[in-house]
C-alpha cells in the first residue's frame, strides 16, 4: 500500500500542487502574520531598551510607553540633589518634545502617520543594553535654540546635509521654525528608530523653545554606579523625590512599555490571521473536492484493491497519507513564503511610515510548529470524509466498468446545512448581546457556521440559479449551452463545494462593502446634522498639532467662534476609554450633541459628558459620579449628559480643557472647528485661514463636505486593505475553479471524445468548459452576495447605535461583482478548456 500511495502521489502531483498551493497560501499568511510581528516586536522591544536607563525619574504616569504629551516638569534642583547620592554614578535631566516633526527639502513631512516626531536635549546616558542612548557620528552638537542634529535616517530622508537649514513643525509657538543643522546622531547600537524621527537640541535651546525658558526636565535618568543594582539604585533615590514623581528600575519600565506593544500587536497579529483563517477556510473547500474527484475518479483502482485482500482501514490511510504528503510539502513551502509576505507587509506599513528596514525577521520555533500544525491539520481534516468514501468501496465493484464512490443524501446533507445555519443564527444573536472581543468572537463562529450551513445546501439552493444561467446558455449558445448546463447539473455536490469556495470570499466582501458604504453614509449624516462650523483645521498626520494655530486663526476678522477640540486615552472607573476635550463657551458653535438625556450645555470643569452606548454599558446615567484617571491624576466628575454616538465625534467621553491640563497633558490639538460671523465672505476667511496653514503640512483645512470627503477616505482606505487581504481566498476559489475542471475534464475523456467524433468542435467545446466554469463562479458570487448582504444589514443594525445608523448597500458594485466573477470564471477555465479542446478523439474514445 506504501508503494501504491507513493506511486498516486507521482502520477498526480500537478492535480494535487493545486491543492497544495491552497495550502501554500494558507500557511504563508499564518507564517507571515507572525514573521511580521516578531519583527515589529523586536524592533519596538529595541527602542523601549535602547531608551531605558538604569532607574528612570519621572512625574507618577508620565515617560511611559502610552502617556500622551506630558505638561509636568521636574525641577533641576532636584537632579542636582541626586547626583549627589553615592549609588549613582551619572544623573542627567531629560527634556522631551512630542510631535516635532521635519520637512525635508522637498517640503514633504519625514515620518508623521504613526512614528512619532521626538525632540530631546542630548545627554551620554548609556541604556540597560549598554550602549549610549544617543551618539553623535558627525559634525558637532548643537548650541542654542537656532541649531539642532538629526538622527542619521532622517537626515537622509530629508536629504539635509550638515550646515543646511531645517524648516520643523513644533507643538509650540510659532508652530513652524528652521535651525541650522550642526550635526548627525545614531540610535543605539542599531539606529532603528521604526520610523520615527529625532531632533536634538542642547538643554538651554530646548527649555527656552518648549520649557518657557525654565531650567526643568521631564524626567531623569539616572546610571548606577559599579556593583550597584537597578533596585539597589531605586531604593536609594526614592527618599529624595517629592510628591507625584516616582522612580521606576529600567527593567521595569522595560516591561511595562513591552506589555503595551505586545497588547498593541496582538491586535495587528489577529487582524492578519483573520484572513489566515478564511484563506484557510477556502483552501479547506478546494482540498475536499480535489480529494473527493480524485476518489470518485479512481473507484474502480480502490475497488480492485479492496478485491486484492486491502482493509478499508489501509485504503482510507492509503488516502490520507497522500493528503498528509500534500500537506506537508504545502506547509513547508508556506512557511517559506510567509517570508515573502512578512516582506510585503513591511513595504505596505512602509507606505504609513512604519519603517523596518534595519529590523530583523526571525523565524521563531512557535511560528514553525504553529503552521505545520494548521496546514497538516487542515489538510488531513478535508481529506477525512473523501478517504471515508474510498474505504467503503465494495470489492466486488472492480467487476464492474462504473464503479462509484457511495455518496450520502442530498436531503440529509440539506437538513445538516439547515441545522448548521440555524446553530449559526443562535451564536450571532448571543454575540450580539455580549460585548467586547468576546462578542465579536461568538459572532464570528456564528457567521462561520452558518456558511458552513450554506455551504452544505448549496447543492440545492443552487440549482435553480444554474438553471437560470443554463436557460441563458441554450438560448445564446444553443446545443452547447444546454451541455454546459447540464453537466453543471450532473454533480450538483461538486459544483456546489466549488462555488461554496468563491461564495466565502465574496460573503466577506460583500458584508465589508455594506458597512464601508454603510459607514460613509452615515459620515455624510453627521456632518450636516453635527458640524455646526463654517471650516474644519484637522491633523494630517495622526498627531496633534500647535495650539498657536487655533490663536491666530481667532485674530482673524469676520469669526464668530474658533473652537478646540483636544483628545488623550484615559480610564474611566477602570475601563479604558478615548476622552475628548472642548471648551463648553464655544462647543455648541462647533458642533450640535444630539442628547439622549442631560444637555451639553451642563458641561463644566466638575462634569463629564458620556456616549450613550458607553454609559448603557457601564450602567451610567445623568447625575452619576464616574472616575477620570488620566496621566497626571485622578478626578472625581459628575455625568452631566449622554450623547450619541456620532462618527464626527471620535470619543467615548468629552470633558473641558481645563479637565485635561489638570490631567497633566501638554496642550495640544486635535481638530479646530471655526464659525464666520453672519454675512461673513467665507471665501475671503477661507484664504486668509489658509495662509496661516498652507505651510503646516501637520495640518489641514477644510469645509464641511470636506471634512466628510477625509473621513470617507479614511474608511476607503481600510476597505482596500481588507480587500486586498480578502483576495487571497478570492485566488484560492479560483484555483479551486480550474482545480475542479480541470479533473472533470480528465474523468470525463471518453464523454470528450465521443462529443468530438459526432462533430462538436474544438471551439464549441471550449465554450462548454467555458460556460461551465461561469455557472460555478456565478453561482459562487450569487450565494456570496446574498450571505454579505444577510450578514452586512444585520451587523448594520447592531452598530446602528454607535454612529453607523445609516444602511447604504452598494447594489452596482454588487452588479459588478458578479460580472468580474463571470470573468474570472472564463478566465479559470482556460487551461481545462484548452487542454480539452487538444486530445486526440481516437485515444479520447479509447479511454478506459
Amino acid at each position: 500500500m506504501r508503494k501504491v500511495t507513493w506511486r498516486n502521489l507521482v502520477a498526480r502531483k500537478i492535480r494535487l500542487a493545486l491543492s497544495g498551493f491552497a495550502i501554500v497560501l494558507g500557511v504563508a499568511f499564518i507564517a507571515g502574520s507572525f514573521i511580521f510581528t516578531d519583527a515589529l516586536g523586536g524592533a519596538f522591544n529595541g527602542i523601549i531598551k535602547g531608551t531605558t536607563a538604569d532607574v528612570g525619574v519621572a512625574p507618577a504616569g508620565a515617560a511611559n510607553f502610552d502617556s500622551g504629551p506630558d505638561a509636568r516638569t521636574i525641577p533641576a534642583s532636584l537632579v542636582e540633589r541626586l547626583r549627589q547620592v553615592p549609588q549613582v554614578a551619572a544623573a542627567d535631566g531629560v527634556d522631551q518634545v512630542q510631535n516635532l516633526f521635519v520637512i525635508g527639502k522637498d517640503g514633504k513631512l519625514v515620518g508623521g502617520n504613526g512614528p512619532p516626531g521626538l525632540g530631546f536635549n542630548y545627554t551620554t546616558t548609556k541604556a540597560i543594553t549598554g550602549n549610549q542612548i544617543t551618539e553623535l557620528v558627525d559634525g558637532r552638537l548643537p548650541h542654542g535654540p537656532s541649531q539642532i542634529a538629526l538622527d542619521t535616517d532622517t537626515a537622509d530622508k530629508a536629504n539635509y546635509q550638515i550646515g543646511d537649514t531645517v524648516t520643523l513643525v513644533t507643538p509650540g509657538n510659532p508652530p513652524l521654525r528652521k535651525a541650522t543643522l550642526t550635526g548627525l546622531v545614531k540610535f543605539g547600537s542599531s539606529g532603528g528608530l521604526v520610523g520615527a524621527t529625532l531632533t536634538i537640541f542642547d538643554r538651554a535651546g530646548i527649555q527656552q523653545l518648549f520649557f518657557g525658558g525654565r531650567d526643568v526636565y521631564s524626567s531623569v535618568s539616572l546610571t548606577a554606579a559599579n556593583g550597584v543594582s537597578q533596585e539597589q539604585l531605586k531604593r536609594a533615590v526614592e527618599p529624595l523625590l517629592p510628591n507625584g514623581v516616582v522612580a521606576k528600575t529600567g527593567d521595569q519600565v522595560a516591561a511595562d512599555g513591552q506589555k503595551v506593544i505586545s497588547q498593541a500587536l496582538g491586535f495587528i497579529n489577529t487582524f492578519l490571521l483573520v484572513f489566515a483563517a478564511v484563506a484557510m477556510i477556502v483552501g479547506t473547500f478546494l482540498i475536499i473536492n480535489t480529494f473527493s474527484i480524485l476518489v470518485a475518479q479512481r473507484s474502480r483502482e480502490l475497488a480492485l484493491l479492496r478485491a486484492m485482500g486491502a482493509t478499508k482501514r489501509q485504503v482510507n490511510r492509503a488516502v490520507l497519507a497522500e493528503a498528509a504528503a500534500v500537506g506537508f510539502i504545502g506547509s513547508t513551502v508556506g512557511i517559506g513564503a510567509g517570508y515573502l509576505l512578512a516582506d510585503g507587509l513591511k513595504a505596505l506599513f512602509a507606505v504609513f511610515g512604519l519603517d523596518l528596514g534595519q529590523a530583523s525577521f526571525p523565524l521563531q520555533l512557535r511560528t514553525v510548529v504553529v503552521s505545520y500544525i494548521v496546514g497538516m491539520v487542515v489538510t488531513m481534516v478535508a481529506a477525512y470524509l473523501p478517504a471515508r468514501r474510498a474505504g467503503r468501496i465494495a470489492p466486488v465493484a472492480a467487476m464492474r466498468d462504473d464503479a462509484m464512490v457511495p455518496e450520502s443524501s442530498l436531503r440529509r446533507r440539506f437538513l445538516g446545512g439547515l441545522a448548521g445555519a440555524a446553530v449559526g443564527a443562535v451564536l450571532m444573536a448571543l454575540g450580539f448581546a455580549g460585548s467586547g472581543s468576546r462578542g465579536l468572537l461568538v459572532i464570528g463562529l456564528g457567521i462561520l457556521a452558518i456558511l458552513v450551513g450554506v455551504a452544505l445546501m448549496s447543492p440545492v439552493l443552487g440549482r435553480p440559479i444554474v438553471r437560470g444561467l443554463g436557460a441563458t446558455y441554450a438560448r445564446a449558445f444553443g446545443t452547447v449551452g444546454v451541455l454546459a448546463r447540464e453537466n453543471s447539473l450532473r454533480n450538483p455536490r461538486r459544483t456546489a463545494a466549488t462555488a461554496s469556495a468563491l461564495m466565502v470570499g465574496l460573503t466577506l466582501v460583500a458584508l465589508m462593502s455594506i458597512l464601508g458604504q454603510s459607514a460613509k453614509a452615515s459620515t455624510d449624516k453627521a456632518v450636516q446634522s453635527t458640524v455646526t462650523a463654517d471650516f474644519v483645521v484637522s491633523n494630517a498626520t495622526q498627531a496633534p498639532f500647535s495650539p498657536a494655530v487655533a490663536d491666530e486663526i481667532s485674530t482673524l476678522p469676520g469669526i464668530r467662534s474658533v473652537s478646540r477640540f483636544r483628545g488623550a486615552s484615559a480610564k474611566v472607573d477602570g475601563h479604558g476609554g478615548f476622552v475628548g476635550a472642548a471648551d463648553p463657551r464655544s462647543l455648541s458653535s462647533a458642533l450640535k450633541l444630539t442628547m439622549a438625556a442631560g444637555g451639553s450645555s451642563q458641561l463644566s470643569d466638575s462634569t463629564i459628558l458620556v456616549d450613550s452606548n458607553t454609559a448603557r454599558g457601564n450602567g451610567y446615567q445623568v447625575g452619576d459620579t464616574v472616575t477620570l484617571k488620566l496621566q497626571g491624576g485622578t478626578q472625581r466628575l459628575k455625568v452631566a449628559g449622554l450623547f450619541k454616538a456620532s462618527p464626527v465625534v471620535p470619543a467615548n467621553f468629552v470633558v473641558t480643557l481645563d479637565t485635561l491640563r489638570r490631567g497633566g497633558l501638554r496642550p495640544v490639538d486635535s481638530l479646530v472647528f471655526v464659525s464666520a460671523a453672519p454675512n461673513a465672505d467665507l471665501a475671503k476667511i477661507r484664504s486668509e485661514i489658509d495662509a496661516i496653514t498652507k505651510n503646516l503640512p501637520t495640518v489641514k483645512l477644510q469645509d464641511q463636505q470636506e471634512y466628510a470627503d477625509a473621513q470617507k477616505n479614511q474608511i476607503n482606505t481600510l476597505l482596500y486593505l481588507i480587500y486586498a487581504l480578502l483576495g487571497l481566498a478570492v485566488i484560492i476559489a479560483v484555483l479551486g475553479i480550474v482545480n475542479t475542471l480541470a479533473l472533470s475534464v480528465i474523468e470525463r475523456v471518453r464523454e470528450v471524445g465521443l462529443l468530438r467524433a459526432v462533430g462538436m468542435s474544438r471551439r464549441q467545446l471550449r465554450w462548454m468548459v467555458l460556460l461551465e466554469s461561469v455557472s460555478i463562479a456565478v453561482l459562487g458570487a450569487i450565494l456570496g452576495i446574498v450571505m454579505g448582504i444577510g450578514f452586512g444589514v444585520a451587523l448594520q443594525r447592531a452598530v446602528a447605535d454607535q454612529g453607523i445608523d445609516v444602511l447604504s448597500i452598494p447594489w452596482v458594485q454588487f452588479l459588478v461583482f458578479v460580472v468580474i466573477a463571470a470573468f474570472v470564471g472564463m478566465l479559470a477555465a482556460v487551461l481545462p478548456a484548452r487542454r480539452a479542446a487538444k486530445l486526440n478523439v481516437l485515444d479520447a474514445i479509447t479511454t478506459e
